[in-house]
């Protein structure tokens, strides 16, 4: 059975995912020239990158209260992929910025799938 903790891990995820879902389109839209969608673009980052942040917090509770290690070390992954992302946004680095917002939104899919799969309950500890 879920715990709360998984809950809430669950719910940032999702909002997470809702929010880096709508980047590519504020992109596209900009690309065809409607310009004023930059500004949207760069206040879905900043919106991305904070859910991002509040689900490694989420996820440092998930692993000291049901011991599971795994939506930590996938968190941390993809905040540091949206970290480097967003700066290399700011930079104009899109050699950069384009193919790590593919990754990124593909590993948060995944994540995705992987909390809504199965149960997040607590494991128990193993005896040494």
């Amino acid at each position: 059975m879920t715990t709360s903790a998984g809950w809430a891990f669950r719910a940032v995820v999702s909002a997470h995912l809702v929010a880096i879902a709508g980047q590519p389109v504020f992109a596209g839209v900009y690309l065809t020239g409607d310009f004023d969608s930059l500004r949207w673009h760069a206040l879905g980052a900043d919106l991305t990158s904070s859910l991002g942040y509040l689900q490694l917090i989420v996820a440092i509770v998930v692993w000291v209260r049901l011991r599971r290690s795994w939506p930590f070390l996938g968190t941390v992954a993809v905040a540091a992929a949206e970290t480097v992302q967003y700066f290399a946004g700011l930079d104009g680095a899109l050699w950069l910025h384009v193919p790590l917002g593919v990754i990124t939104i593909a590993a948060l899919v995944v994540q995705f799938v992987a909390v809504w799969r199965g149960p997040l309950a607590r494991r128990e500890a193993r005896d040494a």
